[in-house]
């Protein structure tokens, strides 16, 4: 599959070419186990790294669920190791809602077209451009660097990150720090370019919602009907406001906001601040409280049949250290009738914007965009990061891409069109390496 095999005398070199091949696998992940083509995108990528000299590691959790590490060994021995990491697998896209097939990985109007040219093969592109290109060059960084290709990441991690860090938990040996998605691109606020970083994403809660009733004839006067139970639940879940509550990331974020434009933030009215952010402002509007939507009812089997049972389904996104906060008020909002079953959960993460990997990602931006100014910020959904914490690993989202502003690229995440210029690739692939030569 590969085409133009010759080398390019820049990291970004090969990045355009390597995103499309990797998005013509199409490697979507339907849940619940079931996904395709990840071990034929992974052997694509363990090829890349083999051209190069590299060792390539290969597990599979799961047949046909793959997941590829390399490792660069650094100047330092002792010094502690940094992982860059992405994952291979897509959410499933209709081809008919699409303007271009979506799994053809074309160019058109400077961008390449695709599922995943956002999440996050372009990232994942970026990392094979920069190592092939340090080892082409005969770099060695300051300290190893180890490159990770997950599977499962968008169905729960449970054939990915989550497998690899309890079956194999040597690979990441000497690891304290990470660096994958969502963030790094640039927005456009109060006019400024600024380039949102990553430092923590909220919790996850799926919950089952089930509510027990006395089954009867529907011509009957039935004072405890199951569905009656569960669509009060639902509707108080659905439609209750959860308070406004700032974690130390969305302050830093909104304090910096209110710098680049001079509009203060109002607990009371948040709309008139995130009005300045554009496009972003959905991205960062979730993230300044919890949120909890009812997505899926069942109930019952005949019209004129009362049910013994109902259940629903509620996706719930709670900030960092609020989880029994959250529940304990779920549960007063569904009422007695009503319990609940986690279907998957996961925790929410919050890092300092400090120290030094925030540190060099700042300089190796800056070394590109003189002109940029970096926030951190919290993602509303969740990443691998998440599963490497538990090793104590501390995850930072950061794929650098200078965007055009008039691309609604926070949009485009699980969309429809999703498309990334190809100079934002090389843009990027720039950074990556600075980075990963200098940190």
């Amino acid at each position: 599959m590969t085409e133009n095999p010759q080398t390019d005398s820049t990291p970004e070199g090969e990045t355009a070419r390597i995103c499309r091949e990797l998005i013509r696998f199409d490697t979507s992940n339907y849940a619940s186990g079931e996904a395709k083509g990840e071990r034929a995108a992974a052997e694509y990528v363990a090829e890349l790294i083999h051209e190069v000299g590299l060792e390539a590691q290969y597990f599979e959790s799961a047949p046909g669920r793959a997941n590829v590490f390399t490792r660069i060994e650094g100047k330092d021995p002792s010094a502690d190791a940094l992982l860059v990491h992405g994952h291979l697998d897509v959410v499933p896209a209709a081809a008919q809602d699409w303007s271009l097939d979506p799994f053809a990985g074309e160019v058109r109007d400077g961008m390449i077209w695709g599922r995943g040219a956002v999440d996050m093969k372009d990232m994942d592109a970026m990392m094979l451009s920069v190592l092939r290109h340090m080892r082409r060059t005969g770099t060695v960084p300051q300290r190893d660097i180890v490159f990770g290709f997950f599977a499962d990441e968008e169905a729960g991690m449970r054939y990915g990150s989550k497998w690899m860090v309890s079956e194999h938990p040597e690979v990441f040996d000497g690891v304290t720090d990470a660096l994958s998605e969502v963030g790094g691109f640039s927005a456009n606020i109060g006019g400024k370019r600024a380039y949102l970083l990553q430092t923590a994403e909220k919790g996850l809660l799926w919950l089952k919602l089930i509510a027990q009733g006395q089954a009867g004839h529907g011509s009957g006067l039935h004072e405890d009907n199951a569905v009656t139970h569960l669509s009060r639940a639902m509707a108080n879940i659905g439609q209750y406001t959860w308070p406004v509550e700032l974690t130390k990331t969305t302050r830093a974020f909104l304090d910096e906001v209110t710098e680049l434009t001079g509009v203060e933030f109002d607990p009371e009215n948040p709309q008139r601040l995130l009005r300045e952010l554009g496009d972003v402002a959905r991205f960062v509007g979730a993230t300044l409280q919890n949120t909890s939507n009812p997505t899926m009812l069942d109930g019952g089997y005949k019209t004129n049949v009362i049910p013994g049972t109902a259940q629903g389904t509620v996706d719930v996104r709670f900030l960092p250290d609020q989880r029994d906060l959250v529940m304990e008020k779920l549960q007063e909002l569904a009422g007695d009738k009503v319990r609940f079953e986690a279907e998957f959960e996961d925790i929410g993460l919050e890092v300092p914007f400090s120290g030094n990997v925030v540190d060099a990602m700042v300089d190796a931006l800056q070394a590109e965009d003189p002109d940029a100014v970096v926030l951190p910020y919290m993602l509303g959904a969740g990443t691998d990061n998440k599963s490497l914490a538990t090793l104590g690993i501390t995850g930072y989202g950061f794929v650098p891409l200078q965007l055009p502003p008039e691309l609604d690229f926070t949009g485009m995440f699980h969309g429809v069109d999703e498309r990334v210029p190809v100079a934002s690739l090389e843009f990027g692939s720039r950074v990556l390496d600075r980075l990963l030569r200098t940190y």
